[in-house]
């Protein structure tokens, strides 16, 4: 059982058990842990409000106070736009646009675990790979035909796709197509083969500074606060009479 004071406030054993699920982690201990470092911090804080006098606003709750703690103690500056354009330039390539492409697929069938349904469907992909090269304008009927994907009602449209809406073994085949290139070689998923084509390329751009600056701003703010918060925390368990529970700045919730 856990004894914590702060500052010969006692955080109690059922506190502790109420704050514990909202602090998810590999093994209840862990999770104990991270509740009562939480609570010690918050207590610090509602400690805080009584030497500034801050008082809750009438309805009663800590919670309010705390905010306002926060809010009177941590003075933030404001990004100007020097500060956000030096940002830009560092960080330039985080700026851009997606790349997109418009991609069809027939999907033939074949659990992994399956070796004759593998070989099946991986000549049956070929085969149909060898006559879209001849016939290109076959592959929507084929799909409706043979794909055991959805899309197959769509003549194997997948729609319009960028990094990371697809999965991995078809993504690192679609991105290096070219417009209206048919993949020579049928590519393995969990689900089956695929035959693959890409329809259009729609490739990313750089996006003005004019475009990203509040975005910019907004983030360096957030940065800027969460550091102080930190640190400000860090200022009252450093004067504190803690004991029960080792307190670390980077392990609180509220500070990460």
């Amino acid at each position: 059982m856990m004894q914590i004071t702060v500052n010969g406030s006692v955080i109690t054993e059922p506190e502790i058990a109420r704050e514990t699920q909202y602090h998810p982690a590999g093994s209840l201990e862990e999770a104990r842990q991270s509740a009562a470092r939480a609570l010690v911090i918050r207590e610090l804080l509602i400690q805080q409000a009584g030497r500034l006098g801050v008082s809750s606003e009438g309805d009663g709750r800590d919670e309010s106070r705390i905010t306002a703690v926060i809010e009177r103690e941590i003075n933030v500056p404001q990004a100007d736009e020097a500060t956000c354009r030096r940002y830009y330039e560092a960080q330039i390539r985080r700026f851009h646009s997606p790349d997109l492409i418009e991609a069809r697929h027939i999907l033939f069938p074949a659990r992994q675990e399956d070796a004759a349904a593998v070989t099946n469907a991986r000549a049956k992909a070929i085969n149909a790979i060898e006559l879209l090269q001849r016939r290109p304008d076959r592959f929507s009927k084929l799909a409706r035909e043979f794909s055991a994907c959805p899309s197959a009602k769509q003549g194997g449209n997948l729609g319009q796709l960028s990094r990371g809406s697809t999965v991995p073994e078809l993504e690192t085949f679609l991105f290096q197509l070219e417009e209206d290139q048919l993949c020579p070689v049928p590519v393995p998923s969990r689900y089956g083969f695929h035959v693959l084509r890409v329809d259009r390329r729609i490739d990313g751009k750089q996006l003005p500074f004019e475009a990203v600056q509040q975005k910019i701003r907004d983030y360096l703010e957030e940065y800027v606060w969460r550091q102080a918060v930190r640190q400000y925390i860090q200022l009252l368990v450093g004067t504190a009479d803690i004991t029960g529970v080792e307190l670390r700045g980077s392990s609180s919730p509220l500070i990460q």
